[in-house]
């Protein structure tokens, strides 16, 4: 039985990210711009129902909804090849349309007067499905809409769908100092405030983090300046890629949940980051080199593959709390022993000294209708613990920011923000409690320091 997922893409960044990965699921399961399937598209031993359903006419229509403050991007949906495939009745576009003002306060506000509309499109599509196993959402943690009535949403989402699983692929801003500030000047508030609700209300967020993905774009594939589309490509790979085995079922991995009890082993450290190799865009054709099982897994593990920019600080002790490999082509399982005691020997991979220390791999297929000048390509989804230095630079700027009581204005005029700033103090707090958190999980005795905190926060309570 499928385990259906329902995909929610919030404002500019959240739209566009979703469009490419509509687009490429498309192109792998043989689904034109119009959702028919194609004529050559006979091999039936994928599981098209998980991402899509199909209407009367047989043509299929994604598990998708769109919501956006402003219309821009989503016009440009509608007015792209793509602008049948969709539901019309699963695109909310605000009336007024003036946007969020990459305001998060004007975002979350907004989304509390239109969550009832909002949720009738949600719980429509929950009906619709047979056994929903969760929720996909897309958005940004910079901006207006995807962070603020992105926050929203996941509040509700868990209040309303308490068993249903909650991941999040969530775009962090660049923070390069030398790359000069975001346009956004109060994107650390945004970011603060957003990564609250990213730690209490979602069960595992992908960070795609814009710093990196920059990097790879202009070193690796040596795009002179990578425009928005290009980046947007990497993030469908990686989307289309994670969520393989639950379109190509094998014997494991093949839900939501499988993927993600295996790489989570505490509530809170959900954060996990992403590596693929070998990097390709449509408009380049690389160089073909021979790509075998150990190449493929060793360049996982290279930082500059991954795809989340944090300093591997010697003095820190960060280390892997788990990596999952989803390897996909032609894969001999022998080769895939051979590797993995290829890297233990050779110690390339630092585990935390509390649990088990193995690298999981999953073997999926590749669709067959894209050829690929790779016979093995591979995407690690990773649990490390330096992905901490990303929450520590946001709070730096936020703090920075907030000692100098600068922009907080347009939160102010905001009904939550009105009489006080506690709430932007609370996610603070719960910011650092979580670095606190990841730099505890790279000591042997973090189970104690777990179970002394929780004590602490029950006697608090009472």
């Amino acid at each position: 039985m499928p385990r259906e997922i329902i995909t929610v893409q919030l404002g500019q960044c959240g739209n566009q990210i979703g469009m490419e990965f509509w687009k490429q699921l498309c192109a792998e399961h043989g689904i034109n711009s119009e959702g028919i399937l194609e004529d050559f598209a006979t091999e039936g031993n994928d599981r098209k129902d998980v991402f899509f359903y199909q209407a009367d006419d047989e043509h299929y229509i994604p598990r998708s909804v769109l919501l956006d403050l402003e219309p821009r991007v989503i016009h440009s949906i509608l007015n792209s090849p793509y602008a049948k495939l969709y539901n019309p009745e699963n695109i909310y576009m605000s009336e007024h349309g003036g946007g969020a003002g990459n305001n998060w306060a004007s975002g979350y506000a907004q989304a509390e007067k239109l969550q009832e509309e909002i949720f009738d499109i949600i719980d429509r599509e929950a009906d619709n499905s047979d056994s929903l196993e969760g929720f996909v959402l897309c958005h940004s943690i910079a901006g207006g809409t995807g962070s603020g009535m992105g926050s929203c949403l996941l509040e509700r989402l868990n209040d309303r769908y308490p068993k249903k699983l909650i991941q999040t692929y969530s775009v962090f801003p660049n923070l390069d100092e030398k790359d000069g500030i975001s346009d956004v000047v109060v994107q650390p508030y945004n970011s603060i405030l957003t990564l609250k609700r990213l730690t209490l209300n979602a069960d595992c967020v992908v960070v795609l983090d814009n710093t990196a993905l920059y990097h790879i774009a202009a070193e690796t594939l040596h795009i002179a300046n990578p425009t928005f589309s290009q980046i947007n490509q990497l993030v469908s790979t990686i989307m289309a890629t994670s969520t393989a085995t639950l379109r190509y079922p094998g014997y494991m991995n093949n839900d939501l949940i499988g993927l993600i009890a295996s790489l989570i082993p505490t509530p809170r450290l959900h954060y996990l980051m992403t590596g693929y190799t070998p990097l390709t865009t449509e408009s380049q054709v690389t160089s073909v080199r021979k790509t075998t099982v150990l190449d493929v897994m060793r360049r996982l593990l290279q930082p500059k593959n991954v795809m989340v920019s944090t300093p591997r600080d010697k003095d820190l002790n960060h280390c892997y709390i788990s990596i999952l490999n989803i390897i996909q082509g032609e894969v001999d399982p022998t080769q895939v022993h051979k590797s993995l005691q290829r890297i233990r020997e050779r110690k390339l991979a630092q585990f935390i000294p509390w649990g088990p220390a193995s690298i999981q791999v999953a073997l999926s297929r590749k669709s067959p209708y894209i050829p690929t000048a790779h016979r093995v390509s591979g995407l690690m989804l990773a649990n490390h613990t330096s992905i901490s230095s990303l929450f520590e630079r946001t709070a730096k700027q936020y703090d920075k920011l907030r000692k100098r009581q600068a922009f907080l204005e347009q939160f102010k005029k905001e009904a939550m923000f009105k009489d006080s700033l506690a709430e932007l103090d609370a996610s603070r707090e719960i910011v650092s409690d979580l670095v606190d958190e990841y730099i505890a999980s790279t000591k042997p005795n973090y189970i104690q320091w777990g179970s002394a905190k929780s004590k602490k926060q029950a006697t608090a309570s009472d």
